[in-house]
């Protein structure tokens, strides 16, 4: 027999899991974890502790920065979409286990 949460999550999920499979919908998922992280990491090549990194950002070579914004918005993409299909796939188990208990009572 399912509980009272149970029931709710089954008619919720039932109704929105098409929606929330979509691409645009999970980019709002993982956006802000991508985003602090991506952030931390240029506080902390910035921050100076380690003046080898520093000399060789400050050298005016252009296309260290380009790798740099490259490496970053590798990085946002790849939270952004492995969080917001991890949670979706989680609902979605929860969601079959849920199925298959109530058919079971």
């Amino acid at each position: 027999m399912l509980n009272a949460e149970e029931k709710a999550f089954l008619e919720y999920w039932t109704e929105n899991r098409l929606a929330k499979k979509r691409i645009l919908r999970q980019l709002y998922a993982g956006l802000p974890l991508a985003m602090i992280l991506v952030v931390a990491i240029f506080a902390n090549l910035l921050a100076g502790w380690y003046s080898r990194a520093l000399m060789e950002l400050s050298r005016e070579s252009s296309s260290l920065i380009i790798i740099l914004l490259i490496a970053a918005l590798s990085i946002i993409v790849f939270i952004v979409i492995f969080s917001a299909r991890h949670r979706w796939e989680q609902n979605e188990l929860r969601y079959r286990e849920l199925l298959h208990k109530a058919e079971k009572n």
